[in-house]
């Protein structure tokens, strides 16, 4: 593998005395595909909210592009920036339009001009296929149309890495599928993604890997063919037969 522009290294939390990792080590490549699997409470979420630093490791450390996030001489909201986060919940400002939603963050963060900012989210919106929904509010959306505006709203930044938090379990099952296409384009174009999903065709169809999660540690990292038909523990062949029907 090339330099990691992911490592994780012997990272805990704890949250008071509930432990949520206990002791994860992990490297991602550029652009490989990443997708985490595991049974509620088994500490996916929060790791990947330690990447981005939205949670501080109790112990441990998270570097991205050889940078130590727990380094004090780090600029943590600059680091911010290279990461794009995509949550369950949409998280989009419900009183203002697609396009602005798409724009606010260049406009702040990013510091582009008008025209180019919206330029760049026009482009987006037509990559997630939904040019039409521009002048539109959250609220005249359907669940995965906002969803995709939130992938788009996290790609005009640019960033260097993105991550998926459970994307799709607050959709409609009708809904699921126009955002996993969206994922599936981007994982084509050579992104950086570490995706928490309990989308098993998803997995198969774009990751390069997949990590089996369980009490705070990985117990098994691995390929979505190896997986399916070779996991090498226990506790990862009975969580895979309540999953795969």
């Amino acid at each position: 593998m090339p330099d990691p522009i992911i490592r994780i290294v012997e990272l805990h939390k704890h949250f008071g005395r509930v432990p949520a990792l206990n002791g994860v080590n992990l490297e991602v490549g550029q652009g490989q595909v990443v997708v985490i699997i595991g049974p509620s409470g088994s500490g996916k979420s929060t790791l990947l909210r330690c990447i981005n630093h939205l949670e501080k490791p109790t112990h441990g450390h998270v570097f991205i592009e050889g940078v130590d996030l727990e380094a004090k001489a780090t600029n943590i909201n600059r680091m911010r920036t290279e990461i794009g986060m995509v949550f369950q919940q949409f998280n989009l400002f419900p009183h203002l339009t697609v396009l602005n939603n798409i724009t606010l963050a260049q406009k702040v963060v990013r510091k582009r001009g008008k025209e180019e900012r919206e330029q760049v989210a026009r482009q987006l919106l037509d990559r997630v296929g939904i040019p039409e929904k521009a002048d539109a509010y959250p609220g005249q959306l359907s669940g995965g149309q906002q969803q995709r505006v939130a992938i788009a709203r996290a790609l005009a930044m640019n960033p260097k890495i993105m991550l998926f938090d459970e994307p799709t379990s607050a959709l409609d099952p009708e809904m699921i599928t126009e955002v996993l296409d969206v994922m599936q384009d981007l994982a084509q174009t050579g992104m950086t993604m570490v995706c928490v999903t309990h989308e098993m065709g998803f997995a198969k169809a774009a990751a390069n890997r997949i990590i089996f999660m369980d009490q705070g540690l990985i117990v098994e990292d691995t390929t979505p063919n190896d997986l399916y038909n070779n996991p090498q523990h226990e506790r990862t062949r009975l969580f895979l037969s309540k999953i795969l029907h």
